[in-house]
């Protein structure tokens, strides 16, 4: 019989799956990224670990932790799909630090979808 996944760890995993959907969704799911999750969900590990009452907030931050390493290397990410005319922008997870985070267009304040949930 397998040990039971402390709920901690639970989190990441289920964090890390939400945001792996979102990044395959919008086919940038390569190796190096890939490490951009894995990296994120290392440093929220510790983060959590510290802060207990945060692992409900664990999946926006790594979502966010991600946006912001693709931003530094590769640009913005995820593109919003719901503003056709315009500028090019990215999509924002709301909220920036709570449960059931969302990506959102903050320029249509329209929500997209859940994280995770990106088609």
């Amino acid at each position: 019989m397998e040990p039971v996944a402390s709920p901690l760890e639970q989190a990441l995993h289920i964090a890390r799956a939400l945001v792996m959907a979102d990044l395959t969704a919008r086919d940038v799911a390569q190796a190096d990224v890939v490490s951009m999750v894995e990296d994120a969900v290392a440093q929220r590990r510790w983060w959590v670990e510290q802060w207990p009452e945060g692992t409900a907030y664990v999946t926006g931050l790594i979502a966010q932790d991600v946006q912001d390493a693709l931003l530094e290397r590769y640009g913005r990410w995820p593109l919003c799909p719901v503003c056709a005319d315009g500028e090019p922008h990215a999509l924002e997870v709301e909220p920036e630090l709570g449960a059931d985070p969302h990506w959102v267009c903050v320029k249509a304040a329209v929500i997209v979808a859940p994280v995770g949930s990106l088609t």
